[in-house]
């Protein structure tokens, strides 16, 4: 915090977080109210996570300018496309927050591969830990009080007034961008990017490169892409399981916040005891064994108890405690091993491997929701990613710097 740039950032993270936080779940609502449908709601995620396939292209255009000014320009442009979803009248309109959504989710993309440059280019590879940690600390503790603003100001005041709260988040953090002062790291030059496909491929490339980045990107891929399931069974979870309104999707993503807030703080210290690779993989246990308690609640505690509710609540904590332990993990070896001019394409080659089979999981499981138990949909995500977190076994000493293709 002694650097006035990451101050300035951070500040910035906050805004944009409570902007984002705020929106996400109540647009998913918004949905299920237009529609009556579980799978209508669920593919405003699949929306919000098929902006992944395009993510190499952000990452190359972060790699290739100014990434503070793209930031600027990208807030300013997620602003106007939120505020395009005030053309939402009925039902007929669903397909506007689709196609608002997959832009929304896009603009992520290239602010996330942004900010990974600046913040290789503002701090050291001891302060990386420090920095990620405190991310996902204000991230998670913002879904304290985000999800139940947006699905508050939403029973409220209805979706256009959390149009207008998200899109004033996103314009107030590209005033702060534009006071960020620093030297960036200067873009390779166009002989040495090559060929088109070579340029945009180098981050996957990167990735593939170094064994250690290799086996966390396949297993959170894995893991985090079965968890698309969750986003289409959570309807039926609270609505069947527990015995309460859809509305409550604030509350339960809240209490995950609570979790995840103790995950944030937690992290830095963690991982510089244990490492990068085994506080990936303690996170991940975590989560599998979270979701496996879930799946007992709802299984054991009949809908409308006093108790399910309660119960339910303790196991998305539990998972939430480990979401940021696998975060911050990743992001801060993928940062600390990859080189400044590389920073925008491997952090978006690594958000497509995540996001990527989340969306296709989402997709299914917006198919099979009427058919299939979503029971057994939970089952499943618990048991995979128990496995992935035991298969996230040491290969390679931390620290070992990928050769660059």
């Amino acid at each position: 915090m002694r650097h006035a740039p990451f101050r300035r950032l951070s500040l910035a993270w906050i805004t944009t977080n409570l902007g984002d936080s705020a929106l996400y779940l109540a647009l998913a609502v918004w949905v299920k109210e237009l529609t009556g449908s579980d799978g209508a709601a669920g593919l405003v995620f699949a929306a919000l996570g098929l902006p992944a396939l395009l993510a190499p292209l952000a990452g190359q255009i972060a790699d290739r300018m100014s990434r503070r000014r793209l930031l600027v320009l990208a807030n300013l442009a997620t602003a106007v496309v939120v505020l395009t979803m005030f053309a939402v009248r009925g039902p007929g309109d669903v397909w506007v927050i689709y196609v608002a959504t997959f832009l929304y989710g896009l603009a992520g993309y290239v602010t996330a591969a942004a900010q990974s440059g600046l913040l290789r280019d503002m701090l050291s590879d001891d302060e990386l830990p420090g920095a990620t940690g405190m991310y996902s600390t204000i991230d998670q503790g913002l879904r304290l009080v985000s999800p139940l603003l947006g699905t508050g100001l939403y029973a409220l005041a209805g979706p256009q007034a959390v149009l207008v709260l998200t899109a004033a988040c996103f314009v107030v953090t590209a005033m702060l961008l534009l006071t960020i002062r620093l030297t960036e790291t200067p873009p390779q030059p166009a002989h040495e990017r090559g060929g088109y496909w070579h340029e945009v491929s180098a981050g996957f490339r990167t990735l593939a490169g170094e064994s250690t980045l290799r086996l966390l990107t396949v297993v959170i891929a894995v893991a985090f892409g079965i968890t698309g399931l969750l986003n289409v069974a959570i309807f039926p979870m609270l609505e069947q399981g527990i015995g309460v309104g859809v509305q409550a999707l604030g509350i339960a993503v809240t209490v995950q916040g609570l979790g995840a807030l103790v995950g944030g703080l937690t992290s830095a210290a963690i991982v510089r005891r244990i490492g990068e690779r085994r506080l990936v993989g303690l996170g991940l246990l975590d989560m599998g064994l979270g979701l496996a308690f879930g799946v007992l609640v709802v299984l054991l505690v009949p809908a409308g108890h006093p108790a399910g509710l309660p119960l339910a609540s303790l196991a998305l904590s539990v998972v939430g405690l480990g979401i940021p332990w696998v975060v911050v993990g990743v992001s801060t070896y993928r940062m600390r091993v990859t080189p400044a001019t590389l920073q925008g394409r491997t952090s978006a080659a690594m958000n497509l491997s995540f996001n990527g089979p989340q969306t296709l999981a989402t997709l299914v499981g917006a198919a099979v929701i009427a058919v299939v138990d979503y029971r057994l949909l939970l089952g499943v995500c618990a048991v995979v990613i128990v496995a992935c977190a035991v298969a996230c076994r040491p290969l390679t000493p931390d620290g070992a710097r990928p050769a660059v293709p």
